[in-house]
């Protein structure tokens, strides 16, 4: 009852709750667009645009869900949109967009991991997009399975098959780039 309080209350326009909604989930928001756009600026322009729809769409907000699950799918469904739009107009900008993601390092990511994190966010983006937001937000925001199922809308039975085709395909990516950690065959 308590986030449908705070969810009337910034659909009122009470600024003191959008602030304090901003404060609690900012972060969360601008983490999970960054790891799908790999790049701050985006990921920066992302978290504006869902704070900037979560203050329209407030008066929506009616509980079916935890308030951070809705929050979540709003990010990623604005992330996922970010990048379309991207990808349509990219062969207007002369930029190398590949070049740009090949650098990207998550800021969750340890100076002795970077180079790490960077082929992990490489092989990552070569996902496809169901099993990306799955890992993004099982391995990435450590959210719970059924919290990832209900942001994507789906059984938990899905998510966590989701959940081990992203493990497994990501081990493959990163096996070339490991030969040394390859499993032996039985």
């Amino acid at each position: 009852m308590e986030d449908i309080q705070r969810m009337n209350a910034i659909a009122e326009g009470d600024q003191n709750a959008f602030r304090d909604l901003y404060a609690q989930f900012s972060d969360r928001v601008y983490n999970t667009a960054i790891s799908y756009l790999q790049k701050r600026e985006d990921a920066e322009e992302v978290t504006q645009t869902v704070f900037t729809q979560i203050f329209r769409k407030a008066n929506t907000y009616k509980g079916d869900s935890a308030l951070a699950t809705w929050i979540y799918r709003i990010t990623v469904n604005t992330s996922l949109n970010y990048i379309k739009k991207k990808k349509r107009f990219s062969f207007l900008s002369l930029q190398d967009v590949g070049r740009e993601r090949e650098d990207f390092v998550h800021p969750g990511f340890l100076l002795e991991n970077q180079e790490k994190g960077k082929l992990l966010f490489r092989c990552l983006d070569e996902l496809p997009t169901k099993q990306k937001t799955a890992f993004i937000l099982g391995f990435i925001e450590g959210l719970p399975r059924q919290e990832i199922a209900d942001i994507m809308g789906q059984s938990l039975k899905a998510t966590e098959s989701l959940l081990q085709r992203a493990k497994g395909n990501l081990r493959k990516k990163l096996e070339k780039f490991y030969p040394e950690r390859r499993k032996p065959k039985k």
